[in-house]
């Protein structure tokens, strides 16, 4: 099968025992649900090529072009806290690696593509909902600004498999800088291999960190690296109200990209304690505790990287606590900084980390909506005249007004005239997120009627979440109740 996919596979050049050759599972009746061509294009692939026969026989796992170098990647991880020493791409496989039109390296891979050695006794399976899900909430994410994985293609199999119930099944093919995870460097720590573990970091480094190779501590610098990815995604995360749900170790993209989109969720009602996983029983990743939950796995990052860090472990516990110090000021710089020009500030001053926060406290108290609370504010900026549909959102209004004084009072020393401010406030401020019942609704529509339309409308409204869109404003209102009760489920 010849396909113009220009495929340079460096992990596959790897040592065996980092993964594991197969090939997909065909399926029986794949039809394709909707394809990328932007991203195709980004990537230097032939859309059309992709949309047509040979390339759904693609995208399905049915037959695999020249070039490719099918695996399933080995690793460990800690799942809420419990250390698993063997998990592995279950149902997922890597077809390689191709070099996109930036120059930037780029994996695909197929997600539901049949058992792997990895599997445990699993079907490799994914069922339509979930993927539709990544899909989704991935490509929104993408479009926030946020670094991501991105979803290429999203196939139907023409299969059944067997969850709770039986469910349509389907393929997500996936884009990304690397799979490569904090579980990944777990997996050879525990197993007392140094030597893949440095070839691993040697691969991370020329892929990731080219910078750090120069470095006195390479290795260190690549910590560092991995730390300052991390420190910034998460902030990012927390300033549209995202929840990942599950940040196990395995789930830590050492690229710095959000993976693996299972029990995510957004905020509706403000609430820092928010937890949406059915999974998570004890809230250890609700929204409010991701940050803390970043710098555990990145601390386990660390102790994975040990014995390459200094010559005896006492030196090398020091370079790793000297590594991980840098995350609470990289992680508050961009989290603070996010949070000021959420509220219309353009540098940060004594008292605005207070003031903002201060808002987050009021909102929480009052149940406000977290994404048209400071939708809304950026209208309140620009005329005073439009503070109602703020008020509105809190159960007291009066606790926005005291607020919002203040707010003014330091807005009123800001550089910026009131239409600049506004202007900024938008361009941070999505009008539209994937709100949870939205999703959960095109998901319903596509599993129980095989009605894909309303997907395709969220789709669209997503890829341009902070411009206002007139007759789709239904998207961005908050669901009655706030949300409050919403659970998410992992779907494999």
């Amino acid at each position: 099968m010849s396909a113009p996919l220009p495929f340079d596979n460096s992990y596959a050049r790897l040592p065996d025992r980092f993964f594991r050759r197969l090939a997909p599972t065909p399926v029986a009746e794949p039809s394709l649900i909707t394809l990328n061509r932007d991203l195709a294009l980004e990537l230097g692939l032939d859309p059309g090529w992709l949309g047509g026969p040979e390339g759904l026989a693609m995208l399905a796992g049915n037959r695999l072009p020249e070039g490719t170098e099918p695996l399933s990647a080995a690793y460990a991880g800690h799942q809420f806290g419990n250390f698993v020493p063997q998990l592995g791409d279950g149902r997922a496989i890597l077809l390689g690696e191709v070099i996109d039109r930036a120059g930037r390296r780029r994996d695909i891979q197929l997600k539901g593509a049949g058992p792997t050695p990895f599997s445990r006794h699993a079907d490799g399976r994914a069922a339509l909902g979930p993927v539709l899900r990544e899909y989704l909430v991935s490509e929104s994410m993408a479009a926030l600004g946020i670094p991501t994985t991105r979803a290429l293609a999203a196939v139907r199999t023409g299969e059944r498999v067997v969850r709770e119930t039986v469910l349509p099944g389907a393929v997500l093919t996936r884009v990304a800088a690397s799979h490569i995870r904090v579980g990944t460097f777990q997996f050879f720590a525990a197993r007392g291999d140094t030597e893949a573990l440095r070839a691993l970091a040697d691969h991370v480094i020329a892929r990731h960190d080219p910078e750090a190779a120069a470095a006195g501590n390479p290795y260190r610098a690549l910590l560092e690296g991995v730390i300052g990815r991390q420190a910034e995604l998460v902030a990012r995360w927390l300033l549209v109200g995202f929840v990942h749900g599950v940040m196990n170790t395995d789930n830590m993209s050492v690229a710095g990209e959000t993976i693996d989109y299972g029990p995510c969720a957004f905020l509706d009602a403000y609430d820092a304690r928010a937890t949406f996983s059915s999974i998570d029983q004890h809230g250890r990743y609700a929204y409010g505790n991701q940050p803390r939950i970043a710098l555990w796995n990145l601390t386990r990052l660390a102790e994975a990287l040990l014995p390459l860090l200094a010559a005896d472990e006492e030196a090398g516990v020091k370079e790793a606590e000297a590594a991980l110090g840098g995350f609470a000021p990289r992680f508050e710089a961009a989290y603070h900084g996010g949070l000021a020009r959420k509220i219309g500030l353009a540098e940060m001053r004594a008292g605005d980390a207070e003031l903002a926060g201060d808002l987050l406290r009021r909102m929480a108290e009052n149940q406000a909506d977290f994404t048209l609370t400071f939708r809304r504010l950026a209208d309140a900026a620009a005329d005073p005249a439009a503070d109602g549909p703020v008020r509105d959102l809190f159960v007291d209004p009066t606790a926005y007004d005291a607020w919002a004084a203040r707010w003014r009072e330091r807005l009123d020393r800001a550089p910026r005239g009131p239409a600049e401010t506004a202007a900024a406030m938008r361009a941070v401020n999505p009008a539209y997120i994937p709100r949870n019942h939205r999703v959960e609704a095109v998901i319903e529509a596509a599993v129980e009627r095989g009605d894909f339309a309303p997907f395709a409308e969220l789709l669209g409204v997503l890829a341009r979440p902070y411009t206002d869109q007139p007759g789709l404003a239904r998207y961005g209102e908050a669901p009655e109740g706030g949300g409050i009760g919403y659970r998410t489920f992992c779907g494999t």
